[in-house]
């Protein structure tokens, strides 16, 4: 499959560059895959199509303040977005710009008293770097104190309130970017769900390079997924498996959720607990194990995102219904609307 069988058309004006003041007030478009009906509406509806003997699987990992301005020793401006904590104060990251940075180099991140040094060790592969972290006291308080929330490149805007690119039941640091098809549920939602007896079964998908990594390739198989770190608990594996044995369907919000599932799943559908890395990567031609219904929004043209949820519904459906949204006027990406794929 050539990668560019996955593109369409966005009017850049559509592209969400802030959240909704509600975040249950997203547009929902409801995808059916037996009859390809769209229907529209708005996310808070997404508990009609929810019962009781359904698990709604969410993501629970929490986005950290991964982007940090600096100075480098050899001279210049240096920006670092750290990735994966590869422990003894070693992170996997990446930097801008990348081709000044050298091994060998320090770069120096100070504010407000606060002071982290970081020495290049290595490059990696895709071109990103390995840097050893000095500092006083605690590594997490120091990242507070000097970092801020990393929003995609496409939204040119700061938002007034950086908990708005968490989810509300982000608990686990980890991420360098939001889970974003759970940014649409409140407290309240989430409350009305589980009075409807639905079992809301908390997981961790640590975001990293592997979610938004671009495809540089022409032919969708060449592409490489880079390693994110997973949990699932016995806990949670549990409830899963009884959904399923009880006929319910398990509804996963975002692809990060779909990714932990499918990787942790045995050959016939039953969800193991792990915690280790996944490099699943989804693209049309696959076998869902576990997943039954998605949750999920509008994502970029040619990306791994999209090629997922195109092997979950079918990527002509799936396109067809992208341009409805587009002539629907509907909000793309990170803070923009949802779709739900029965």
């Amino acid at each position: 499959m050539r990668v560019d069988e996955f593109d369409y058309e966005l009017p850049p004006e559509l592209v969400a560059q802030e959240p909704l003041e509600r975040r249950d007030e997203s547009r929902l478009l409801v995808l059916n895959r037996a009859t390809g009906e769209v229907r529209h509406r708005v996310f808070r509806d997404v508990l009609d199509y929810l019962t009781s003997r359904d698990a709604l699987v969410v993501n629970e990992t929490r986005v950290i303040p991964a982007r940090l301005f600096g100075r480098r020793s050899s001279g210049g401006k240096t920006e670092v977005l750290l990735l994966k904590d590869l422990e003894g104060d070693r992170w996997e990251c990446l930097v801008r710009p990348g081709r000044k940075v050298r091994t060998g180099d320090r770069i120096v991140v100070e504010k407000n008293g606060r002071r982290m040094e970081g020495e290049v060790l290595a490059r990696t592969s895709y071109g990103g770097r390995i840097i050893k972290w000095s500092y006083q006291g605690n590594f997490q308080e120091n990242l507070e104190a000097l970092g801020t929330v990393p929003l995609p490149p496409y939204v040119k805007r700061p938002i007034q309130d950086p908990e708005r690119y968490q989810t509300v039941y982000a608990r686990i640091p980890g991420s360098a970017a939001a889970p974003t098809a759970g940014l649409h549920f409140t407290p309240e939602l989430l409350s009305q769900i589980e009075s409807k007896g639905v079992h809301v079964v908390k997981i961790r998908l640590d975001v990293g390079l592997g979610t938004f990594r671009p495809v540089r390739e022409t032919e969708v198989e060449k592409h490489a997924m880079h390693e994110e770190y997973f949990q699932i608990s016995e806990e949670a594996a549990r409830t899963i498996n009884r959904v399923r044995e009880s006929g319910g369907k398990v509804v996963a919000v975002g692809t990060t959720v779909v990714r932990a599932l499918e990787t942790a799943a045995s050959p016939d559908g039953k969800v193991r607990p792990k915690a280790e890395e996944t490099r699943l990567y989804i693209y049309p031609g696959y076998e869902f194990k576990v997943v039954d219904r998605l949750i999920t929004n509008f994502h970029l043209p040619r990306s791994t995102l999209l090629m997922l949820v195109c092997a979950f519904a079918g990527k002509e459906l799936v396109l067809k219904a992208y341009r409805e949204a587009v002539k629907e006027r509907y909000r793309f990406y990170s803070f923009g609307d949802a779709m739900l794929i029965l």
